[in-house]
């Protein structure tokens, strides 16, 4: 059943191949008989598209990137939405804001609100954030200046990056917001007036796509040159994925092993690990593979022994909330190591589905690398478990319920 009042999803960037449990969520919303359009800040940086992608049928919206790239159109959303009863408030909130934060950005978050609140869809009823911090800026000044009801989505570095002036301002403003770990979960509800509404909901997988493995075989226990140990790390190359203590740890295991490490993705450090790679001497052991579709990415999970993704808290504060690609690779009977950051052990339970070592620890991660690189069933073994909790717990259309329930209450008082 078609729900006729219509979702309008901001977000900071549509589509991104590194976003693919937002594409999915849209994806099922639709199916859900749900009515969404999607509003983008920014224009995609990569042609490349996931199959979800192609099967949303959402109207998109781009506002302007830059307001001096716009500027005839921000003229006209300004003039349109000054005669909106709610600017005023809007215009004083977005003036509180900048005194806190005088940056561009906060100019640009504005010019992109009042183009949002002229170019708004007839029908849209309840404006719906991902991300609390710059998609949720323009959301609020827009929900304000139309007087439409608005909730986001929060993660990890919108929420461990956003001042908390700013989280409690708009937790205060916004209906619900939902969240995807325990920690964040905690930590919003703490700067919240009211607690109860911020509320707990993992990210599920979507398991027709990532159907579980009928067998997982045993692998190579490092001994032979010809039956190499294969690694991989699905991540983009920045600062909290903790990539350079891999590759440090990496060149610490002994010369007889032989494993291969395959890196999927690419973000602002990729040259500064590769010439790391380079500096240490492990060039012939590592393949550097750039973006891929999705189906090349599980092809990637399956054809690897061993997932590895050493988080850490950046210096900036951000960090990850829980990967999803932590929960993709055990779907697929991957055994992970990885670090009790954030969700991490929410998913990874330390000896039972996976190794967890301290972050920023490169003698312990070559330690629990070598461990698992010479014991092909206890990979084996940790490699089911994960993908029997994937399976259990992880499940993405019991995930969507809870979401599903809170959009339906907003939209039903409208």
């Amino acid at each position: 059943m078609t729900i006729s009042k219509r979702i309008v999803l901001v977000l900071k960037g549509y589509p991104r191949l590194s976003e693919t449990f937002i594409a999915q969520e849209i994806y099922s919303l639709e199916q859900m008989g749900f009515s969404v359009t999607i509003v983008s800040l920014r224009h995609p940086t990569s042609a490349k598209l996931h199959p979800v992608h192609e099967a949303i049928k959402a109207p998109l919206l781009y506002l302007p990137e830059y307001l001096y790239q716009e500027p005839k159109r921000i003229l006209k959303a300004w003039w349109k939405a000054r005669k909106h009863k709610g600017y005023k408030k809007a215009f004083k909130d977005w003036i509180a804001d900048l005194r806190r934060d005088f940056t561009p950005n906060r100019f640009r978050r504005f010019g992109q609100a009042l183009v949002l609140t002229a170019e708004f869809p007839d029908d849209g009823a309840l404006i719906y954030s991902h991300f609390i911090h710059t998609p949720s800026s323009v959301a609020k000044y827009a929900a304000d200046i139309l007087g439409k009801p608005w909730s986001a989505s929060a993660h990890a570095k919108d929420i461990w990056t956003s001042p908390d002036w700013e989280l409690k301002d708009k937790l205060a403003s916004m209906e619900w917001l939902v969240t995807c770990t325990s920690n964040g979960h905690a930590h919003l509800q703490g700067l919240a007036d009211q607690p109860d509404k911020v509320r707990l909901v993992y990210h599920g997988l979507d398991l027709s796509k990532f159907s579980k493995r009928r067998s997982i075989a045993l692998g190579g226990d490092g001994k032979d040159e010809k039956n190499t140990v294969r690694l991989l790390t699905v991540a983009r190359p920045v600062d909290k994925k903790g990539l350079d203590t891999l590759v440090a740890a990496l060149a610490q295991l002994p010369t007889d092993l032989h494993w291969h490490w395959t890196q999927v993705g690419t973000g602002e450090d990729s040259e500064k690990i590769k010439a790391l790679v380079e500096e240490l001497g492990i060039t012939k052991k590592v393949t550097f593979a750039g973006s891929m579709g999705q189906a090349d990415v599980i092809k990637q999970y399956q054809d690897s022994d061993l997932f590895v993704l050493p988080c850490r808290i950046a210096k900036s504060g951000d960090r990850d909330g829980l990967p999803n690609v932590l929960v993709e690779a055990q779907s697929q009977g991957v055994m992970v190591i990885s670090t009790p950051i954030s969700g991490v052990p929410e998913l990874v339970r330390d000896d039972q589905n996976g190794l967890l070592v301290p972050p920023d620890d490169v003698s312990a991660l070559a330690k629990a690398l070598e461990t698992a690189i010479r014991d092909p069933k206890l990979r084996k073994q940790m490699g089911e478990m994960g993908a029997k909790i994937v399976h259990e717990h992880f499940e993405h259309h019991a995930s969507m319920e809870p979401l599903a329930k809170y959009l339906r209450e907003s939209l039903s008082k409208v």
